[in-house]
């Protein structure tokens, strides 16, 4: 007989506990390979396909498209394991020893096994096999209609609840759900909902659905507005919410201070035209403005090495760091998000290039892993694609400085004596103030002032 096993969210690194399913990738009575990824969820940090160390037959799935689980909640279970019948035959060529695991919970880090051609099982036989797992099963779902159909509570009658977490979250709070009107479709209770009714249970109040606006035809002025016609209200959770924490977190405990001046980049930009006109069949990529900032700020801090560090506060300790991991900030569907070059300090401007390029590019599709997102040392914001000049960044905790760069455009400039039109850009520097005084942030900017305007002074440390 086979053996019903649940598959629980996996702890998925970097301090994470809990995750958003964005996207199943199977469903009831699939038939899924050791290692296949099941399901899409989002982190606080990236998107992240999870693979089921399993192979066999899905027999339930936990939670909805759009519900929030803890690490350790069900995600789904799987029948392991070969019987006469439906379920016989091979399940990711395992047969009777489906029952083996490879124990690896990310993609990329699994045993390689191919993913098993997309097969269904009939439901009765996913009944049968579920009988003698130590697991409860749920029912396949019903093959139309988004909302499944309510799960019983623990006292009697039926709720129109779905997601683990809001039942908890109920609880947890001594809330009873048979008292709330969902505003889902179909009546389904949300997070959102409980939350509203936690929020109304602390300030006394009742908790009732909205009740429709009525206008009568003589009324003059405007129409009353509803309580819940107030305002949007929109989760912090996701990327959205990893923000959040880190720039209050930042503003709480990073005494900040920021300089910047104006540099003038006509030789910067000069210099960036010859070495992608160069041309020729050994030529790499062209080097991008970005790439050749980042460079810069890798020698910036090779002689400022107090900006590439980060301040122990249970040891009362700075902490210089001996590599410099390059982050860098990206504006995304998602969100802001700040994905790491790694040991920029040992790369030249064409290698920080490429790595920028394709960590952008996994940034616009969704496909930053946690580890490109975490480990900076040193961030560099470009907020001058968005066609602003200066700007005061929030430094990116842990670390101890930003430079911020504002767009590059013709302006008035005294040049050798004279009024000219030069390509100027202004930089901010925002540092964290308990690992320099303004003496060295100061001369950290004006070198690296100094290399946008006479780029030659790169060739020192090259």
């Amino acid at each position: 007989m086979p053996q019903v096993l649940e598959f629980k969210l996996p702890d998925l690194g970097e301090g994470l506990t809990e995750a958003e399913i964005v996207r199943w990738l199977v469903e009831v009575g699939d038939v899924v390979a050791i290692d296949q990824p099941v399901v899409e969820v989002e982190t606080a940090k990236a998107m992240v396909e999870v693979p089921c160390p399993y192979g066999g037959v899905v027999t339930a799935r936990f939670g909805d498209e759009g519900t929030e689980l803890p690490v350790g909640a069900p995600l789904l279970t799987v029948a392991v394991g070969s019987t006469e019948g439906d379920l016989s035959g091979d399940l990711s060529g395992k047969g009777a020893a489906g029952a083996e695991s490879s124990g690896n919970v990310l993609v990329g880090y699994g045993t390689g096994a191919p993913a098993a051609r997309r097969r269904r099982v009939r439901p009765e036989a996913i009944a049968a096999a579920a009988e003698p797992g130590p697991v409860p099963v749920m029912a396949p779902a019903p093959a139309q209609g988004p909302v499944p159909a309510p799960v019983p509570d623990e006292a009697s009658g039926p709720v129109a609840v779905v997601s683990p977490l809001v039942r908890r979250l109920a609880r947890q709070h001594d809330l009873d759900l048979r008292q709330l009107t969902g505003s889902g479709r179909d009546g389904l209770i949300l997070r959102s909902d409980v939350e509203s009714a936690i929020r109304a249970a602390a300030n006394g109040t009742a908790v009732a659905p909205p009740a429709p606006v009525r206008v009568s035809p003589s009324a003059s002025g405007p129409a009353p507005v509803s309580a819940s016609a107030a305002g949007e209200r929109i989760p912090l959770r996701g990327v959205r919410g990893a923000v959040a924490d880190k720039l209050a977190r930042s503003r709480r405990e990073i005494p900040d201070a920021t300089c910047w001046v104006d540099a003038d980049a006509t030789e910067l930009m000069a210099a960036r035209a010859a070495m992608n006109g160069a041309g020729g069949p050994t030529a790499g990529p062209k080097v991008s403005v970005l790439a050749l900032l980042a460079r810069i700020c890798t020698a910036a801090l090779a002689r400022f090495p107090e900006l590439n560090s980060t301040v122990d506060l249970e040891a009362r300790e700075i902490v210089r760091l001996p590599a410099v991991h390059l982050g860098f900030a990206a504006q995304t569907e998602r969100g802001l998000v700040v994905p790491v070059v790694r040991d920029a300090q040992s790369r030249n401007a064409e290698s920080i290039g490429a790595e920028i390029g394709r960590l952008t590019e996994a940034a616009r599709t969704g496909t930053l892993t946690p580890a490109d997102l975490t480990g900076g040392t040193f961030t560099l914001n470009n907020y001058g694609v968005f066609g602003v000049d200066g700007s005061t960044p929030i430094i990116n905790h842990p670390e101890a400085a930003m430079l911020g760069v504002g767009r590059i455009v013709p302006k008035p400039w005294v040049h050798r004596g004279e009024l000219a039109v030069r390509q100027v850009v202004q930089l901010s520097l925002t540092f964290d103030h308990r690992v320099c005084d303004g003496g060295t942030a100061g001369g950290f900017l004006r070198y690296v002032a100094d290399c946008v305007e006479q780029p030659a002074l790169l060739l020192r440390t090259l």
